[in-house]
């Protein structure tokens, strides 16, 4: 052990809930159903600790179950907290399972809270010459900062750790000494704890008090030096500001024995965290920390289940083992004759390419594998020579485009697409496991390797442990040796084979079979032939706009430096928060990020927009650098070589509502609402002077969705009499005839008519448009008195997914929200407002997909030269032969109006131009 004595003590509630808020938008779920996140981000922070800070001795404490003193002195101090969310609940064992199997030492006094248990130990310690380290985001323990005692703040969002030592305190809080923190916080009050505070004193208030009187005492001898309301509110609250600081003041007496031996750091003990993070499934963390591999154990949990599962859509298999030297390399025709017999003969087999890149437009084939039960594996190793490749894959023809034998494959689309590139064509029955699961639990990861261990519980073989990791050493698969490559490929066939097995059952017994097998599995053909046929681009156009949009930089970098009255680094956060707040003292209270810098996002300052020219021309010329560097100068590079085309990638396996994403290029956030956004489609355009784009957009869909399964009737009436919503929302909601609304009231009940869709508050509704907070509480509430069956639907879709744990869309759809009766209110909120806006986004989603399907077949089927190319939102665009747009575009208007049957008439837009801007 070094002679520098280093005690960390950790608070264990305060980095729980972090790690649990941290990832609410995106909970760890993991393939029980339970919401890992907690447990995952309190290890992750007790891991940093122990790796990189090198504590001597440690400890963990945690608030005891009934309260603490304080209660006896104030019945109401944490009164109005939130109830616990029950995820936090069930995380709770096994954080102190893990904290054991670490050998850290727990502390739980009853009566006291761990602030107070930490702040004796730390205190005890001191005087045994420790530097103490108090683990926590929590602010409170400034008060217990020395020159022997510190804060250390966990790292956050990508961040690094922040430690407080005195310097820090007395910056960040203005004192002389941390203990005057505890008068700060008695003046203060805090929200969270319910501790009242002085009426009317914030932040800065309470920190000027504090310089001028020195502590609360101070300040209420010199009561009557102050003014006006405030001098009232002091004298009347003087016993309320006392028995505030009594609350807030971190006790040093706590019952416990400060024993360092019992607190020195030790080995872990590696067999009971591996049972425990192979329970929760933290395969990566278990193998980074522990530096091996955890066991894969059969179904059914080990004694740390202490959960009832929320759903029973996916079972427990047992556990899984491949057998390698079972795996065949098929490397003569002889053997490939045999292979082609064996797969004929079969009612299903699994098929997996392997190729040298992860891009299959750019792909090169090195091999096929294949199994027809679980077990068994055949590998097809083909040639670099292109002829030779087709002559062999030629073979294999009657076999991919049999009638009724189901081809299965996991991600099929990216096979599909290598394939296409060497001539073969995939019919008849598919399954895709990828999709699969994805309708089966949306929320979670896809991965064929987590898929394996999370339900086969078997590892496969990872693609590093034959080429490398990445970086110009790792290899290419046509350089690996084909027995490794056999064994590799051979095992991804047989393990998707068995998630086929696991995963069909389950989408029938789900009720997700239909879904699966009449929309996603005939959306990956379709979308295989968008990604083939890839949209051009106009590259002189966009190094033109470059140049453009680099001037307009240069020059808006000049006005702000004008603006500040000096030159700084505009990228620069920390230097642009200094200009901003106390340079030009643009806000008496700016706020500031966990590092203690000016916060200066996007976000904060939209807030201040208007206020100053300064920030408008910030915010303008962040968006120009944004849209240069992320489309302008990336398209270009984009291009695919063999065909001078970008290829978008379409995902079907992201969004849990089930539209769809792109990749490379992100067509869904190229920006379209300013002048300089739109120019970006503008550069793409025609394939040749035979055609031109058109472009087809469903008009307000989601709207369209939500009158028809709420079946409210004046929202109906008013689509049916093809009224102008928005304007018509306004009529109603405002009073005034229709003919009388006005542009900002038309504006307002437009971002009423999409906000309800998700839940939008009254608060919510006022950041987003020109109305108060009281006006848009009035907004809302006349909007629901004119739109009662839009109230109704919600209130019954939430009913609906607290009684069945889900909420479907119009054709089958799931979506498991597993917080929807949580006793938190954020988190149950949360889910509230996916139970009101899954079945309207997912069902626009679906219906999207379905025309989709219809316009391709119907193109097939006629052989037409035009090509559905791009989808983003609701809108399709197509590289449409100008000789068939007369054909054509009857037939796409047809298909996207009749994808479904509602209540009220889709609407489809329609335009046509040289270039994408042009056509929308």
């Amino acid at each position: 052990m070094s002679e520098k004595k280093k005690l960390y003590l950790i608070d264990a509630y305060a980095l729980i809930f972090r790690a649990y808020y941290a990832f609410i938008r995106a909970p760890r779920i993991n393939s029980k159903g339970m919401n890992t996140s907690a447990v995952f981000g309190f290890t992750n922070a007790l891991v940093d600790v122990l790796k990189n800070h090198e504590p001597t001795h440690i400890a963990v404490a945690f608030d005891p179950p009934g309260g603490s003193f304080r209660v006896e002195d104030y019945a109401e101090y944490k009164a109005n907290r939130d109830e616990t969310p029950e995820d936090i609940k069930r995380a709770i064992p096994y954080i102190k399972a893990i904290v054991e199997g670490f050998n850290i030492p727990v502390f739980e006094v009853a009566g006291f809270e761990a602030d107070d248990v930490i702040g004796t130990l730390a205190h005890k310690a001191a005087a045994e010459d420790f530097e103490v380290y108090m683990v926590t985001p929590d602010k409170d323990f400034a008060q217990l900062v020395t020159d022997k005692v510190k804060i250390h703040r966990p790292a956050k969002n990508g961040g690094s750790v922040e430690i407080w030592g005195v310097d820090e305190v007395k910056e960040k809080f203005e004192v002389e000494d941390p203990l005057q923190v505890i008068d700060i916080l008695g003046m203060w009050g805090d929200a969270a704890d319910n501790i009242p505070g002085i009426p009317g004193v914030g932040e800065k208030t309470a920190k000027k008090f504090i310089a001028e009187y020195k502590s609360i005492e101070g300040l209420l001898e010199h009561a009557d030096e102050l003014k006006g309301k405030m001098k009232e509110k002091v004298k009347e609250n003087a016993e309320q500001a006392l028995l505030s600081k009594q609350l807030a003041t971190i006790r040093l007496d706590v019952p416990v024995t400060f024993d360092p031996k019992s607190l020195e750091v030790e080995d872990p003990s590696k067999e009971k965290l591996q049972e425990i993070f192979t329970e929760l499934e933290f395969r990566t963390l278990s193998e980074r920390l522990l530096g091996e591999k955890i066991p894969m154990t059969g179904g059914g949990g080990t004694q740390m289940d202490l959960f009832a599962q929320p759903t029973d859509s996916l079972k427990d298999a047992p556990a899984t083992s491949t057998q390698s030297d079972g795996y065949e390399l098929v490397d003569t025709a002889e053997k490939r004759s045999r292979l082609v017999k064996t797969l004929l003969s079969s009612e299903a087999f699994c098929f997996d390419t392997e190729t040298t890149d992860i891009d299959a437009h750019e792909a090169e084939l090195v091999g096929v594998a294949f199994s027809t039960e679980a077990g068994t594996g055949y590998y097809v190793p083909i040639p670099d020579n292109p002829k030779a490749a087709r002559r062999i894959l030629e073979d294999f023809t009657e076999v991919f485009t049999h009638p009724s034998i189901t081809k299965i494959a996991h991600n099929l689309k990216y096979d599909l697409t290598v394939l296409k590139w060497y001539g073969i064509e995939i019919e008849g029955p598919v399954f895709d496991t990828m999709l699969a699961h994805y309708l089966l639990e949306p929320d979670m990861r896809h991965g064929m390797d987590l898929l394996a261990e999370t339900y086969l519980n078997y590892r496969p073989t990872s693609i590093e442990t034959l080429i490398g990791k990445k970086g110009k050493n790792q290899k290419s698969m046509l350089d690996v040796p084909v027995e490794q490559v056999k064994d590799y490929a051979a095992e991804d066939a047989d393990i998707t084979f068995r998630l086929y097995q696991l995963f069909a059952p389950q989408l029938e017994e789900t009720g997700t079979l239909k879904l699966f097998t009449n929309i996603e599995m005939p959306l990956v053909k379709v979308l295989g032939a968008m990604e083939s046929a890839g949209v051009a681009i106009d590259i002189p156009q966009l190094k033109t706009y470059s140049q453009q949009l680099g001037n307009d930089i240069v020059q808006f970098e000049k006005r702000i430096k004008e603006l500040a009255g000096t030159d700084f680094n505009i990228a620069s956060p920390k230097q642009l928060g200094e200009i901003l707040f106390d340079h030009l003292k643009l806000v008496d209270k700016p706020k500031k990020t966990k590092t203690g810098q000016y916060a200066t996002s996007e976000p904060v300052l939209e807030t201040l927009r208007g206020t100053h020219e300064i920030i408008d021309q910030i915010l303008e010329y962040r968006q120009v650098v944004k849209l240069k560097n992320t489309y302008v100068d990336t398209l270009p590079e984009l291009v695919n070589p063999r065909t001078s085309r970008i290829h978008t990638t379409f995902h079907q396996a992201v969004a849990a509502t089930g539209r769809l994403s792109s990749q490379g290029p992100n067509l869904q956030n190229i920006p379209v609402r300013t002048e300089r956004g739109r120019k970006v489609r503008e550069a793409f355009v025609a394939r040749d002077k035979d055609y031109v784009l058109l472009a087809a957009d469903y008009s307000q869909i989601e709207l369209r969705v939500i009158a028809s399964i709420s079946g409210d009737k004046a929202m109906i009436e008013a689509f049916k009499n093809d009224e102008d919503i928005h304007a018509a929302t306004a009529a109603k909601v405002f009073g005034v005839p229709l003919n009388e609304v006005t542009r900002e009231q038309r504006s307002n009940a437009k971002t009423v008519n999409f906000g309800i869709i998700y839940g939008v508050s009254a608060f919510g509704l006022s950041q987003q448009s020109s109305l108060s907070r009281t006006e848009a509480a009035e907004v809302i509430e006349s909007y629901f008195k004119t739109y009662p069956g839009i109230k109704k639907y919600m209130d019954e879709r939430i009913e609906f997914a607290r009684e069945h744990g889900y909420v479907e869309t119009i054709m089958g759809r799931r979506r498991y929200l597993r917080d929807i009766n949580s006793k938190n209110a954020v988190v149950r909120g949360q889910a509230e407002r996916n139970a009101i806006n899954t079945p309207i986004q997912g069902s626009a989603a679906d219906i999207i997909k379905k025309a989709m399907i219809d316009i391709y077949r119907e193109f097939r089927e006629h052989k037409f030269q035009s090509k559905m190319v791009l989808q983003v939102h609701d809108e399709l665009v197509f590289d449409a032969h100008r000789d068939e747009l007369e054909i054509i575009k009857p037939i796409i208007i047809q298909k996207m109006q009749e994808a479904v049957k509602l209540d009220v008439d889709l609407k489809v837009d329609m335009g046509l131009g040289d270039n994408w801007l042009e056509a929308h």
